[in-house]
């Protein structure tokens, strides 16, 4: 009997010291002392890398996310819905039948058409706690009803305080109370290639946020407005995002989505947004007086280039020429005459016509300004005094038909819509 326990426990040893070899020499580190028993046994099978557990106080300025900058600006951004009566006027085909004219007349067709209602789909971004929004005027524009719908569920109608077609802004007024308001930003400090989120409801889907970076800014000669220093961006701007919010990675408020670059009504990656430093400026404006004062001197101006400076044997190079005079205007009762240059205001320089008009237009009327200009190559120095801009004429609308076609934020064609671009010279 002890001889066969002898055997049994010899067998086992043999075993185990032939398991201990086979370890050692293929897998050494399995017997290695991990401080705690099991603890090797825990380690994963394979070497994975895995990102640290986040830490809190991060000090570098690259989120990982854009979440929160993304939740703080969302519930001030709002869904516009305007609406308007169709054209009056609108004849029923069946009064082309001498009959049925007979029997029924004007004012009897029975089973008359209901009117279309033209609608319109559009954002706002709401900047005030007053209830005050900011979205474009051609969201707007010749609208009968305007309705709000917020970010949590909230409806309710808005009143029109005041539309600035030349920027193409508009101010909205609500009465509700507890109102998420927007952070505006500041463009001193925005610089070309940092990151934004375009916030709105493309399409009519809901509230979306899309992403990219600053392309350029301080963008003009796009004839989509009169006044343009857009912010380029290719964050994906669609129909419906009109009048939406251009923010950056912390949620403060830099633009509002006006237009996109398009051959197909859909996003190609450039868009434009009006930035806040204009649109903070035709807000306080439109709220002070319920329209925006411009100065304005009368003037047709024409840039100066290369072909006319040659054409004209001018010396100048740069700055706008006079291509005409109002007749009374502040220009002409000056003595600025058609064919000079003007190449400054006051210490400003003037490079070209739509550098003369945002000169001009930050002008109070009333106030007194030193034109500085060449007439026939010779510098010339005039004190004029700066008039009213007067008010653009009302221009018709695109159709509406098919979303938001035709609003500045779908741009058929080649460059956006086409918001009022031309204006009444300067």
């Amino acid at each position: 009997m002890l001889r066969r326990f002898w055997l049994l426990f010899a067998q086992a040893v043999t075993v185990l010291l032939a398991m201990v070899f086979i370890i050692v020499t293929l897998k050494p580190q399995w017997l290695q002392r991990q401080g705690q028993f099991g603890r090797q046994l825990a380690a994963p099978i394979v070497a994975l890398q895995e990102v640290a557990p986040a830490l809190t106080g991060r000090t570098d300025n690259t989120p990982d996310s854009f979440a929160d900058g993304a939740q703080k600006a969302m519930p001030a951004v709002v869904n516009v819905f305007s609406s308007k009566a169709g054209a009056p006027g609108s004849r029923d085909p069946r009064m082309n039948d001498p009959l049925f004219r007979y029997f029924f007349g004007e004012g009897n067709v029975p089973n008359k058409p209901a009117p279309h209602a033209a609608s319109n789909l559009g954002s706002g971004v709401i900047v005030s706690e007053d209830g005050y929004i900011l979205t474009n005027q051609h969201v707007v524009d010749g609208a009968d009803e305007i309705e709000i719908a917020l970010a949590d569920g909230r409806k309710t109608d808005a009143k029109v305080i005041g539309t600035d077609p030349e920027t193409d802004l508009a101010v909205l007024k609500i009465n509700l109370s507890n109102l998420p308001t927007i952070t505006l930003g500041r463009m001193d400090s925005t610089r070309v290639g940092d990151v934004v989120l375009a916030i709105g409801n493309p399409f009519g889907v809901g509230q979306t946020v899309t992403m990219g970076i600053i392309s350029a800014l301080g963008r003009n000669h796009l004839g989509i407005n009169t006044f343009e220093n857009f912010i380029q961006t290719d964050a994906a701007i669609n129909p419906g995002n009109s009048g939406g919010a251009l923010v950056d990675v912390h949620g403060n408020l830099l633009g509002i989505n006006t237009a996109i670059y398009s051959r197909s009504g859909g996003s190609l990656g450039i868009g434009f947004a009006i930035p806040v430093s204009i649109a903070r400026s035709v807000l306080q404006s439109i709220i002070e007086t319920g329209t925006v004062t411009r100065g304005w001197i009368g003037v047709e101006p024409q840039d100066v280039t290369p072909d006319i400076s040659e054409s004209f044997g001018l010396s100048q190079k740069s700055g706008a020429i006079v291509a005409g005079v109002l007749q009374g205007g502040p220009a002409d009762q000056a003595g600025i005459k058609p064919g000079d240059i003007l190449i400054g205001v006051g210490d400003q320089k003037i490079d070209d016509t739509t550098n003369l008009l945002n000169v001009i237009a930050q002008l109070k009327p009333g106030t007194s300004a030193q034109v500085h200009l060449i007439r026939k190559n010779k510098p010339l120095d005039v004190a004029l005094v700066i008039g009213k801009r007067p008010p653009p004429p009302k221009r018709a609308l695109p159709s509406d038909e098919g979303g938001d076609s035709g609003d500045g934020s779908d741009g058929n064609g080649d460059g956006g819509s086409g918001n009022d671009g031309g204006g009444s010279g300067e």
